[in-house]
Order: C-alpha cells, then sequence, then structure tokens
C-alpha cells in the first residue's frame, strides 16, 4: 500500500473505541525489541505511531486513526492531514501558531490565559491527553514566568507518552508525581535555549522510560554530546527514518535512546 493510501487511512475521523488502560505508574514487563515501522504497514490494535515531523512536532497516531501533534507550527507537509488534537507552546514561533487550521477540533495551549495556568484533561476514546505545567524564562533568558510551559502526556494503547516542549527547569517533586511513569518520553537536547545537556539527563534518569527521542537539536554536536553522555546506561539506537511503532508488550528491556531523523507527511 501506497503512502497516500495509508495518510488517507490515518486522516479518516477516528471511530469510537475504549481506550486500553495505560500503566503509567508501572514498569513494563516485557522484554521483546522495539521494530521502526513504515507508516504504510497498518497499527496492531495495541500499538501506536510515533512521527518525528520536524524540531518539536511529533504525530502520534492509535490504531483507529486518532492523531495527536506537538507543538504544532500550522504546517505538517504537503499532504492534508487534520489532526483530532494538537498541543503548542508559546517558548518560540517555532512551537505554536496563532493560526491553526480551523478544521482541527481540538487546540491545547500550553501556557497561562486569563492569569490562569493551562489544565487540560481531553479525552477522544482512544487517547487520553493531559498536562503538566512547568515554569519558563523569557526568550532573552530575563526573568521566571509562572506556569509557562507545559509538559504534554499522551494516554494511548496502553503507553504513557510524554512531550518535555520547552522544558526550562528541573521539574519538581510535585511535578514529577502529576506526570506519572513515561513509557516513551520525547526530550529537548538543543543544550542552551531550554536546559543544559547535564541537567537534561538527569531529568531523563529520573524519568526511567523505557524509549527516549532527541528532539529539539539545531545542529548534530548537541544531539552527538547527549547521546555520548547517556551511551554508559542507555542502548542507543539510531533508526535512520522518522517513525516507529511501540506497544506495552514491545518495549526495550533496557533503557532505549530511538534517535529519529525528521520528515514531513509529504
Amino acid at each position: 500500500m501506497r503512502l497516500l493510501a495509508a495518510l488517507a487511512l490515518v486522516a479518516t475521523p477516528a471511530l469510537a473505541q475504549e481506550r486500553i488502560a495505560s500503566h503509567c505508574i508501572a514498569v513494563a514487563a516485557a522484554e521483546p525489541s522495539v521494530v521502526p515501522a513504515a507508516l504504510q504497514d497498518g497499527l496492531e490494535p495495541d500499538s501506536v505511531l510515533i512521527r518525528y515531523l520536524d524540531h518539536a512536532s511529533f504525530a502520534i497516531v492509535t490504531a483507529d486513526g486518532t492523531v495527536a501533534v506537538t507543538d504544532y507550527t500550522g504546517y505538517l507537509g504537503t499532504q492534508d492531514l487534520v489532526p483530532d488534537v494538537v498541543t503548542m507552546n508559546s517558548a518560540h514561533n517555532s512551537h505554536w501558531t496563532a493560526a491553526p487550521d480551523p478544521r482541527i477540533p481540538h487546540v491545547l495551549k500550553g501556557w497561562p490565559e486569563g492569569g490562569r495556568p493551562a489544565e487540560h484533561r481531553l479525552d477522544l476514546g482512544a487517547m487520553l491527553v493531559r498536562n503538566v505545567t512547568t515554569d519558563t524564562r523569557g526568550p532573552f533568558g530575563e526573568g521566571a514566568m509562572r506556569d509557562g510551559n507545559s509538559i504534554f502526556i499522551f494516554e494511548a494503547g496502553g503507553l504513557c507518552i510524554g512531550h518535555l516542549g520547552h522544558l526550562h527547569q528541573i521539574p519538581s517533586d510535585e511535578q514529577y508525581a502529576a506526570i506519572g511513569r513515561l513509557d516513551v518520553v520525547m526530550v529537548p537536547v538543543d543544550g542552551g535555549y531550554t536546559m543544559r545537556l547535564e541537567d537534561m539527563a538527569g531529568v531523563v534518569r529520573r524519568l526511567r522510560s523505557s524509549v527516549v527521542i532527541p528532539m529539539h537539536w539545531f545542529s548534530g554536536a548537541s544531539l552527538q554530546a547527549f547521546l555520548a553522555d547517556m551511551a554508559p546506561e542507555f542502548t542507543v539506537v539510531e533508526t535512520g527514518g522518522a517513525q516507529i511503532a511501540l506497544s506495552l508488550h514491545d518495549l526495550p528491556s533496557q533503557p532505549t535512546i530511538m534517535v529519529l531523523e525528521p520528515a514531513w507527511l509529504d
């Protein structure tokens, strides 16, 4: 089946489906391997596709066609895909848009509005989307902005998938507790615009996720520095592709960094 046909399938409105219960606080006991998958291969009922689009944007797709896009900027590629939900953070214009596609039914902003922090808990049936806020500093390093960033968490296919957004601070114990056990985490590894690499590595170690996906890198230098720091404790897999399919039962037995190469949906 060609990519176009597969994307058409993904873009079909999601049918009502009971979400497989996640295990955000539990450590997966299974010991199989993670296998890169092509979008057109289709998904097993308990699998989730993660596609790296660009910078900090990922498409998260469930088997019934529910689609979420993180740090949505208004562009996904030349294919006319309408996600069910998009999340945004306001740190830079590479993480949000003021003019999201009006066809998207759920646009979740990660920053305060009306003096109140963002608070989301959206149940889409096959996927639950929630957030945990963290403080940010100004664009030029000035001052702290309370609750300026949201860590968005996607519970789907029994997995807990976290996107750290534009993380500027080491989470507190209370924030770690609110996040829970993440099976998969997308981590910014720019080394400066968010956090120093050594601090971000500490966050990754504390989260103890089975799969770590680096993002938000501007050059190979910061990415390679992050991988070198984590290699003694994490298996590093250079996938050579933009996407992987995961399920709760085929998470790696050892913490694994999966390096994806971003690609638009063209």
